[in-house]
């Protein structure tokens, strides 16, 4: 065994093989019988580069919302494989929040947004804001409806919402400086991209809108 295994977790050992074989359910196989998650949420946060990747993959396939904070965190780590694979992760345990039968209908309202009923997914998000007014994603939800609805206000205060809930929901910030720039308020949707690439620099699609919004509003 080379000098590098001897001295990583075994956890790097399991993702050297997943990296081998694309096992990714062997690999959490593995990882859940050695690793509590919040020994993944430690080694997400210190431990060595591939350690932080394999913590990061496993914690959002294992863990739940109580694992936002170290994978926003992870959102601005120095190695960009660490931060993708965040992105993905953090997505993934944000609707795993709540009890399950508000799981359920954040999984609703996810498949009414993704078959572009926008306004029954705007009535079934609020049902569960109603219900439990501190699930961040129903608020980003709802706002994300509303802003194809074209109820940019609204919008705008239901992504405001999310991210007071869930201060590193990007997608919130995002979908509120489009909501901004729709109504031509270039100053507030500059800010609410500048958010948006504070949390999650991996966004390139906001990075862009940034650098043309600065060169609008410096023009003027």
């Amino acid at each position: 065994m080379s000098e590098r295994h001897r001295h990583d977790p075994l956890l790097v050992e399991y993702y050297d093989q997943f990296l081998d074989d694309n096992n990714l359910s062997a690999f959490l196989r593995h990882v859940s019988n050695r690793y509590y998650v919040g020994t993944l949420e430690r080694l997400a946060l210190n431990g060595e580069r591939m350690a932080r990747r394999a913590a990061v993959l496993a914690l959002g396939r294992l863990s739940d919302y109580q694992s936002n904070h170290v994978l926003g965190r992870a959102l601005v780590d120095l190695d960009r494989g660490v931060r993708v694979l965040a992105e993905s992760a953090i997505a993934l345990i944000w609707p795993r929040v709540g009890l399950a039968i508000h799981q359920r209908r954040l999984g609703a309202v996810e498949e009414q947004l993704d078959r572009g009923d926008y306004d029954r997914a705007s009535q079934l998000a609020g049902k569960i804001i109603q219900d439990a007014p501190w699930i961040a994603q129903s608020w980003y939800q709802r706002g994300k409806a509303f802003f194809h609805l074209g109820q940019y206000e609204a919008a705008t205060r239901d992504c405001h919402q999310a991210l007071e809930i869930n201060p590193y929901h990007f997608q919130a910030a995002s979908v509120m400086g489009q909501a901004y720039e729709t109504q031509h308020n270039l100053v507030a949707a500059l800010e609410a991209f500048r958010r948006a690439l504070r949390l999650n620099p991996n966004m390139e699609e906001v990075r862009a809108r940034v650098i043309q919004l600065q060169r609008t509003l410096k023009n003027q």
